[in-house]
This record gives structure tokens, sequence and C-alpha cells, in this order.
């Protein structure tokens, strides 16, 4: 009786464990091995001495984290480029004074955009200079929370962007 139960529950084991799930929803054709996504220089009013570098990186990292592509410098199977087109800041809700003072900022939202390209062999999920944009709310100073708020946004940003190219979302 044992073996016979063994023998029944082997080949089920070995099948379901030779099974892969994917559940990021990308869809990458078979003849797509190697990426090059390119320094997205930051070309906003507002400028970030660091943020060309940490959105750049945060994209590499998405698809080197979620896909079997390689990123390679120069000639790629698929390319992805852009710029920084917007990183600002806009009050979102206001405190009132005493004193007949001007009123204040009680919540701030920073946003960030970029403009981006995505072309591949397929031609299936291209697209040109596509405007990506997300925001945070925060409140107080914005200094000792800048660098958190634009990892928030970049994981944000970078999903969409991975979104349109791969899951055609």
């Amino acid at each position: 009786m044992k073996k016979r139960l063994l023998l029944l529950v082997l080949p089920l084991v070995l099948l379901v464990s030779s099974c892969q799930v994917r559940l990021n929803g990308a869809s990458i054709p078979d003849n797509l091995k190697t990426i090059n996504v390119k320094y997205f220089e930051n070309d906003a009013p507002l400028v970030v001495n660091n943020l060309s570098q940490v959105f750049t990186e945060a994209l590499k990292d998405k698809i080197r984290t979620t896909t079997k592509l390689i990123i390679v410098r120069g000639e790629a199977d698929a390319t992805l480029e852009g710029i920084i087109t917007s990183y600002s800041f806009a009050p979102v809700a206001i405190q009132a004074t005493a004193d007949n003072r001007a009123p204040v900022a009680g919540q701030t939202r920073l946003t960030i955009s970029v403009s981006v390209t995505y072309t591949s062999p397929e031609k299936k999920n291209d697209f040109k200079n596509v405007t990506f944009s997300r925001y945070m709310d925060f409140t107080g100073d914005p200094a000792p929370q800048e660098q958190t708020l634009i990892q928030g946004i970049n994981k944000q940003l970078t999903e969409d962007i991975f979104n349109k190219a791969f899951a055609n979302w």
C-alpha cells in the first residue's frame, strides 16, 4: 500500500517541482536576451544632483530582479532611454495661521516625471516619448526626507515603465 502511494505521489511531486510560475506579468519574447538601459539625463528645471543616477539604477534593478534579461551597454536586443522632465514641489493642503499671517502648506507633494522610449525587435510593445509621472505627499521640511521620497517615487515609476514595456498593462 505504501509503495503504491509512493509511486502515485512521486511523479506528481516531480511534475510540480519542474513547473515555473511567474507572477510579475512580464511577457518577454525568447529572442529578447539583452537590454540597454541608457542613462536618464535630468532635464527638469529643479535639479537634484543624484536623481539621474538613482533613477537609472532603480530601473536597471527592476529589470535585473524581475527578468532574465542581461543589461548591456551598446548594441542590445532592446533599448530603454529617456529623460527626467520634471521634479517639483507643490502644496496640496493649506493650513490657516493666526494673527493675519499668510497660510502655510500643511502637506506638500513631490512629483517626478520622465519621458521614456522603448524599442525592441518585436516592435509589439514599443513606445516613444511616453511620459510617466508619480508623486508622494509629505509634511514638514523636505530636506531630511527627500531621498526616501525619491526612492518611493522611483519604485512606482519603474513599475509603470516595466509594465508598459514588458507586461503591456
